[in-house]
């Protein structure tokens, strides 16, 4: 469990510190699959089931459709 607590640390690092946007929100996608298997190791596999698809899939699409309206990669 301290592994994917570290390893959710070191995304959610990477994609506050990357410029490109894709890839921040594919950093912000590692960290929510992280989450998710931090809730089912902690004996929550409903919401484990339902975190999932909505912090792995939708969010990340939504994001992924707004940054292709934008700029992609983030000016200093």
């Amino acid at each position: 469990m301290a592994l994917m607590s570290l390893l959710s640390v070191l995304a959610v690092y990477m994609a506050i510190k990357e410029k490109d946007l894709i890839k921040a929100v594919i950093y912000s996608a590692i960290q929510s699959s992280f989450y998710a298997i931090l809730y089912y190791l902690l004996m929550a596999p409903d919401i484990a089931l339902v975190y999932l698809p909505v912090g792995v899939g939708l969010i990340p699409g939504v994001l992924i459709i707004l940054i292709s309206k934008t700029e992609r990669v983030e000016k200093d």
